[in-house]
């Protein structure tokens, strides 16, 4: 099975196009490759009841970051300082990285 390429990847600082977050910036934490989505640091909170487990684990209700698909966000150019589309470039030692549309900054450092 091959893995789909994504534009983003973890640590990126993004922004949400879409949705009840949107205009809101944060860094990837996780990404999943077979569900399309990325988890967004602050973004898209969700609440779960869970049960106490065992001498650890407290009952409750559980605030955690929800999944975002990965085509609601893009990334913030550190340069533009706004979200832009990127581009595959191919460096001097034939080597791939990620650049901004707009600016041309190379992301991928």
């Amino acid at each position: 099975m091959e893995r789909s390429k994504f534009h983003v990847k973890k640590g990126d600082t993004v922004k949400v196009l879409a949705g009840k977050e949107k205009g809101k910036t944060g860094k990837i934490l996780k990404v999943n490759h077979k569900k399309d989505t990325v988890i967004v640091e602050k973004i898209n909170f969700i609440k779960r009841h869970a049960r106490p487990g065992g001498k650890t684990r407290q009952g409750g209700i559980i605030e955690r970051e929800g999944p975002l698909n990965v085509t609601n966000v893009n990334i913030v150019c550190p340069r533009c300082n706004d979200a832009v589309r990127i581009k595959k470039i191919v460096l001097e030692d034939k080597n791939t990285a990620r650049a901004c549309t707009a600016c041309g900054e190379i992301l991928d450092r």
